[in-house]
């Protein structure tokens, strides 16, 4: 069976009192319970750095990182990361330099995922904390469920285009779609069952396109506010970005909310 090749951690002296321990792993032909099990034992160990390379479709990444004394980990994937990338994640941060399979921040509790690249379906699913951010576009069913849960407020921005039933029954957090190519939203469905939260188009979106819980309005002072400080943080992670945060801002946004915080009320109640 093949082994995660592991450098041995590379300690910077400037850092030691800090502890700053850096690792490598080899994904190449690593199945994906051994990669995983190999980022538990660096994060017990004290790494605090992690750079994984030849990721190709492995799964679950970053996800069993929960620790009671709450360590935290900052987690590098080159390649394309497979199914559930950030499942529960608690806290790390991770990066991948390439595209995202289906169910990134799949219940994301806490911690930050940055895609440079495309993220696939169900991005975000039932996603409760943290902020995820896609360069490019994403799949079906973005936002899936997304809630806020104990005081925390979860965050999606994507650089790119979602497809259809983004914000499906939404019932909480912060969706920012930004369609910087300019081409234009032509996903239907969005919004189905949404009952909380907040989703923001750059661009229009027509009343077909969404569902009938969904109420359709102009930005306000407040979620300027907002916009400005996520699109920040969008333009902070990707600098190859050419496009600036006045000039995103500067070509409008609509916003959409739940008309009801609950909508299939009376199919359940008399």
């Amino acid at each position: 069976m093949a082994r995660a090749a592991l450098s041995e951690p590379l300690i910077n002296s400037d850092q030691a009192g800090e502890e700053m321990m850096a690792a490598q792993i080899d994904a190449a032909d690593v199945k994906t319970k051994e990669l995983n099990d190999r980022l538990r034992e660096l994060l017990l160990s004290g790494a605090k750095r992690v750079s994984i390379r030849n990721v190709c479709g492995q799964r679950y990444i970053g996800t069993r990182l929960y620790t009671p004394q709450g360590l935290r980990m900052e987690i590098e994937v080159f390649g394309t990361a497979g199914n559930d990338l950030a499942a529960f994640l608690y806290g790390h941060r991770i990066a991948v330099h390439g595209n995202a399979q289906d169910g990134v921040g799949n219940t994301m509790d806490a911690g930050e995922v940055i895609v440079r690249g495309r993220a696939g379906d169900v991005l975000g699913f039932s996603m409760r904390g943290g902020e995820i951010y896609v360069r490019d576009g994403c799949g079906y069913r973005a936002a899936l469920h997304m809630k806020e849960y104990e005081g925390k407020r979860p965050v999606l921005v994507v650089g790119g285009r979602s497809q259809d039933f983004l914000g499906e029954y939404m019932a909480g957090g912060v969706v920012i779609v930004l369609d910087l190519a300019g081409e234009s939203h032509d996903a239907h469905f969005i919004g189905t069952g949404m009952h909380g939260g907040v989703i923001y188009l750059r661009g229009s979106v027509e009343e077909s396109q969404v569902g009938d819980q969904v109420e359709i309005s102009p930005v306000d002072d407040a979620d300027r506010a907002v916009l400005a400080d996520y699109v920040t943080r969008f333009l902070e992670r990707f600098p190859e970005t050419e496009v600036t945060k006045e000039e995103i801002l500067a070509s409008g946004f609509v916003r959409l909310t739940p008309r009801s915080r609950r909508p299939y009320g009376n199919l359940y109640a008399y």
